[in-house]
């Protein structure tokens, strides 16, 4: 089974290495994994997505996760109301005559086309995981020359409001 796990880590030298060798020793494949800072310039957000075999397993990773000097906050985020995006660079073969094809192909997915070459286009897309799924199927015909995907980013909606999260606002 897929899930989703953040884990929120201190911004230092060697953490990145450590989460994976750990995940690595235990046999976790991860599937894909983002890391980049938060709005706090020490702190970075990591997006795993793993496959393990039971629910047991994903509660060992956590806990395992839990155990690292540098991790602040672990959460499976499979289940919760989330917002995931991706982003791929797709490199397709193309001569003149079907560029204006792939265009028009391109569009309603809200592609952009970054570069174009002599027998080739390079085309970038962000969105949910079915959705760059389906504009790679469709550019498949054409030929793939070269193809890079960053994984998927998340983290859940909204945010529930507590009682100490209530802010007072003077009128």
């Amino acid at each position: 089974m897929k899930r989703i796990i953040t884990a929120t880590v201190n911004n230092i030298s060697g953490v990145l290495n450590r989460v994976t060798g750990m995940l690595a020793r235990r046999n976790y494949n991860i599937e894909s994994i983002t890391v980049g800072h938060t709005e706090n310039p020490t702190i970075s957000r990591m997006t795993f997505v793993i496959i393990v075999d039971n629910k047991r397993s994903i509660e060992q990773v956590i806990k395992q996760l839990n155990k690292q000097v540098d991790v602040l906050k672990v959460s499976d985020i499979t289940d919760e109301s989330i917002v995931s995006r991706e982003l791929a660079l797709i490199k397709v073969f193309a001569n003149a005559q079907q560029r204006g094809e792939l265009a028009a192909l391109i569009n309603p997915f809200r592609g952009s086309i970054l570069d174009v070459g002599k027998e080739s286009i390079t085309v970038e897309i962000t969105g949910d995981q079915q959705k760059v799924e389906a504009l790679i199927d469709l550019l498949h015909p054409y030929g793939i020359k070269e193809l890079a995907r960053t994984g998927i980013t998340a983290f859940k909606r909204g945010h529930k409001i507590t009682n100490t999260d209530q802010r007072v606002v003077f009128i």
